[in-house]
């Protein structure tokens, strides 16, 4: 029998947990630059990859730990070419993907995502809903014709019952408030929530509807208040503000950061522009178009949104889209939505809707955000017009689809909203409620209104079912969406 060789042992030792997830990390110069993420169990070395296109091998980085499970982590530019092609990646042993890299004078054919979970998962058997049906489907029209991005919208995890499942959270959550705000984050609770994230993250991205779609298109990905814990930065400032939510926050962050980023929290990839103000807010360029995704979570108070470092930040960022034809500007939340003033304002006053009132003040819209909403109009606006560019916003979050516009002097901002991928519709009269609230045409400063735009398809301004958002870009340089929806044999479109 001939000796074991090194790769042979590799080989045996390395067991997979998740991967590969395929971060996206920008254009470099006519390569299209990605990141491969695996957890693998136990300590030995897994062997370099090899890429279509690349001619060394790419050699694997240590990123993080738990227990015997290992995050790595591999770096490739793969060249970009007159037309489109289909690249593989993988190990010397054996196992291998495919993506496809769009032409170099091409825009990218993107899908876009939000709200992949739920509050509880038993409502998917007690609903008799396929809960991954969604990414079914979209995995299903990747194989037709690729898609080249894949974006996340905010709630790729739903972390919520983090306070029930780790014992020592638990017996802090039964504490009366004051002796809960002055409790200490400990070591146990420290340990039980890094073990918490690190499993909700491998058991949602070994699921095999979404894991198909994670190795073969890479991703961009912002997160938004469950992939940390429901309400997160809509508490009173008293709690949002303690040791242990805070502590929780951190965790969150490093999870978030290692498993929707790709990187260790110390060490962000250039895309993330606000490291420097200790945010996750990426951007990217390609081309003609412009990718720009602000963290709306890390600064969120009561009382805000981003903090003035960011603000002060954010024309800077904005410049580096001189020139672009299109910019898509992610934001978890939409920032085109009824005015749900009055809703929120009757729910402070009712006792018992303290959930209520964290998912009102969450919105853009709420009236305790309306300076800071007003602010990013006008700068967004400004730039629309001033650069000479259209700007669409994507947003989900609010488990319907929907469509909608700002019309300002000289600018139009287009909202495009979808969510849930797996998350299921609410009630039939909450939607009706919000067609009631949006109708007509809103004067939200001078100069400057507010329209949900109709399907032309079904009348209603609110599509009640799962959804996904399939975007692309024609020959006049026209974005053409199509919302994916659940039940229906044809998509919704709209052409911007």
């Amino acid at each position: 029998m001939p000796p074991t060789t090194k790769t042979q042992i590799k080989t045996k030792e390395r067991r997979q947990v998740i991967g590969p997830i395929l971060h996206f990390r920008g254009v470099q110069g006519e390569r299209w630059r990605v990141s491969a993420l695996f957890v693998l169990n136990g300590a030995a070395e897994p062997p370099d990859m090899k890429a279509d296109g690349v001619m060394l091998p790419i050699p694997p980085r240590h990123i993080a730990t738990l227990g015997k499970r290992h995050v790595w982590r591999w770096e490739f530019a793969v060249p970009r070419g007159e037309t489109e092609t289909r690249v593989g990646y993988g190990f010397p042993d054996g196992a291998r993907w495919y993506m496809t890299v769009p032409a170099i004078a091409k825009m990218p054919r993107i899908a876009y995502t939000a709200c992949n979970g739920t509050e509880d998962e038993d409502v998917f058997s007690q609903q008799n809903l396929p809960r991954n049906a969604r990414w079914g489907h979209l995995n299903g029209l990747h194989r037709t014709q690729a898609y080249h991005l894949l974006l996340h919208g905010g709630d790729q995890l739903y972390a919520d019952a983090l306070w029930e499942e780790c014992p020592s959270l638990k017996a802090w959550g039964a504490l009366p408030a004051r002796d809960a705000i002055a409790a200490q984050f400990t070591p146990a609770m420290a340990e039980e929530a890094e073990a918490f994230y690190f499993d909700l993250y491998c058991r949602q991205w070994s699921q095999a509807e979404s894991a198909a779609l994670l190795s073969t298109v890479p991703s961009i990905m912002m997160w938004d208040d469950h992939d940390i814990f429901d309400g997160w930065g809509s508490h009173p400032d008293e709690r949002r503000t303690c040791p242990v939510f805070q502590g929780v926050f951190g965790v969150a962050r490093r999870s978030f950061s290692l498993f929707q980023l790709g990187c260790a929290p110390d060490d962000l990839a250039d895309c993330v522009w606000g490291a420097s103000v200790g945010t996750f807010t990426q951007g990217f360029r390609i081309g003609d178009l412009g990718i720009f995704v602000p963290d709306l979570r890390t600064e969120r108070s009561q009382a805000r949104v981003m903090s003035e470092e960011t603000w002060a930040e954010l024309p800077g960022w904005l410049d580096r889209f001189d020139g672009c034809r299109h910019v898509l500007l992610m934001s978890s939340v939409p920032m085109v939505f009824a005015n749900l003033h009055t809703v929120e304002r009757l729910v402070n006053l009712w006792p018992g809707t303290a959930a209520m009132e964290d998912d009102l003040r969450d919105q853009w819209r709420s009236y305790v955000h309306e300076k800071e909403y007003m602010r990013l109009i006008r700068l967004l606006g400004g730039l629309a017009r001033d650069q000479h560019l259209q700007l669409t916003i994507l947003s989900g979050e609010i488990h319907l689809g929907a469509c909608g516009v700002i019309h300002g002097a000289g600018f139009d901002l287009w909202q495009l909203t979808s969510s849930g991928i797996v998350h299921p519709a609410p009630s039939k009269l909450y939607a009706d409620v919000l067609e009631r609230l949006s109708r007509g045409t809103e004067t939200i400063a001078a100069d400057t209104t507010l329209e949900m735009v109709p399907f032309p398809e079904t009348g209603r301004r609110y599509i009640r079912a799962r959804n996904w958002l399939a975007l692309t870009f024609d020959e006049a340089g026209r974005l053409n969406a199509h919302w994916q929806v659940e039940g229906e044999k044809e998509p919704l479109m709209r052409i911007i």
